[in-house]
């Protein structure tokens, strides 16, 4: 659905990883990016495919599970790193929002002329809310359709930053193993008793409105105020991602809950990775995984859902966390091998594989139009042509909005820094703010 700014390649060519970057995260996110661009392709152009192996195993969710543990594995960091959650959020907004601003209206362009799909009937009714939430990158769990679907995934991403953020405020940001854990067991706690989109039935559009407004009001508190101003706004801003996460998420409390202890569960592992397995850390390898499983056996997709239905969700979510976990430790077990540059390239453009490539599949399913008039060749034809199409564009995206994006938020981070102020947690003053210093490579779901 990640997190800051990273080095950028001068060029779309493909170049070797910088020195200092962990290039074993980047091939994993080249890898999961171009998942889900397959799995977007299957309805359209291989529904043998989809038919066969898509009850059993989930394509989509393998993806953004790898994207997940990914951005756990990397974002708090950076914001240890850099001490200064002022720093840390203008690098956030400069590195997300330039190429998101240009898909949303691309997007909601391809919508309006109906290239393949229709604008949601919320953006229509609503337009002004819409708009909002999707500001927020809080739609998903305020009950708005997204104008493209893989937007959902930023929810999540975004909630795992305002947490990040308020932990390290309060000096608590190395608890992740705890974290996980206990976002896990509720996600098997809460299933059975939160209904998806609790809130947004109740209140309606308000919800978006009082949502924003804390969003915006609590992470100025904790990047401008004083100290105590920046606890309340820490505290605003967690007690905002969970209201949102367990009461509203479109998806439903258990897997929200379960997505979070995933991204929490990459902390732990980059703490056990640099500082030792500690007992309780090795634990998080095994529970986690086994409780996200435990809460798709117990609770499923939702309520009214077929029994075969049911049963073929519980087996591809299941079989992709599994998948997921085994990926990123095969990943983790090979990161002091040579990566293929190609695969470490993939990594760097691969916010734009994952934002760009619906649009693109749009492209390909008006003009293919009934696939199953087509033959298997020129399927696979037009298969190769939408990854090639995908990546040519996401290599554009990058080069032309991403990394003139990060170049000014690192600017004006910098910027902030040199003029004295930096917003550190004192409680966490032995991470040095040095705004010179690279961050680590991030994700986001895509």
């Amino acid at each position: 659905m990640h997190v800051l700014t990273r080095p950028s390649p001068p060029s779309p060519s493909l170049p070797s990883p910088r020195t200092g970057r962990q290039s074993w995260l980047d091939a994993l996110r080249g890898v999961a990016a171009l998942i889900v661009v397959f799995e977007h392709s299957l309805d359209a152009l291989l529904p043998e495919v989809r038919n066969a192996i898509s009850p059993w195993f989930d394509f989509g969710q393998y993806g953004v599970l790898v994207f997940f543990l990914v951005s756990g594995y990397v974002i708090p960091v950076s914001l240890e790193r850099r001490g200064d959650v002022r720093g840390f959020w203008i690098n956030r907004v400069f590195r997300l929002y330039p190429l998101w601003l240009l898909t949303a209206v691309l997007g909601t362009a391809f919508a309006l002329v109906e290239v393949y799909t229709r604008l949601p009937p919320d953006a229509r009714a609503e337009p002004l809310t819409s708009a909002l939430a999707h500001l927020t990158m809080l739609q998903d769990l305020l009950q708005v359709n997204s104008v493209v679907n893989v937007f959902w995934t930023l929810s999540y991403e975004m909630v795992f930053y305002l947490l990040v953020t308020a932990m390290f405020v309060f000096g608590v940001h190395r608890a992740s193993t705890a974290a996980s854990v206990t976002l896990a067991c509720c996600a098997v706690a809460a299933g059975a008793v939160v209904p998806a989109g609790l809130l947004s039935r109740m209140f309606g559009a308000p919800v978006v409105v009082v949502a924003a407004v804390a969003l915006l009001a609590g992470l100025l508190a904790v990047a401008c105020g004083g100290e105590a101003l920046r606890r309340r706004g820490a505290v605003v801003i967690a007690a905002l991602g969970l209201i949102l996460l367990i009461f509203n998420s479109r998806v439903g409390a258990w897997q929200s809950l379960v997505i979070l202890a995933t991204m929490f569960a990459g902390t732990a592992l980059y703490r056990m990775e640099r500082s030792g397995a500690r007992p309780a850390t090795r634990l998080i390898v095994v529970v986690v995984p086994v409780l996200s499983v435990a809460a798709a056996v117990w609770h499923g997709p939702g309520w009214g859902m077929a029994e075969a239905a049911r049963q073929e969700f519980v087996q591809g979510w299941s079989t992709a966390v599994v998948a997921a976990w085994l990926t990123f430790a095969v990943g983790l077990a090979s990161r002091h091998r040579a990566t293929a540059p190609a695969l470490a390239w993939l990594g760097l453009v691969s916010y734009s594989i994952y934002l760009l490539h619906p649009l693109v599949v749009q492209v390909i399913r008006r003009v293919t139009s009934d696939a199953a008039g087509l033959s298997l060749p020129m399927r696979l034809g037009w298969e190769a042509l939408l990854f090639a199409a995908v990546i040519a564009g996401a290599a554009l995206g990058h080069r032309y909005v991403e990394i003139p994006g990060q170049r000014l938020g690192r600017r004006l981070a910098r910027g902030r820094a040199e003029g004295g102020t930096a917003v550190t947690n004192a409680k966490s003053s032995h991470f040095p703010v040095n705004t010179a210093t690279r961050d680590s490579p991030e994700t986001l779901p895509r």
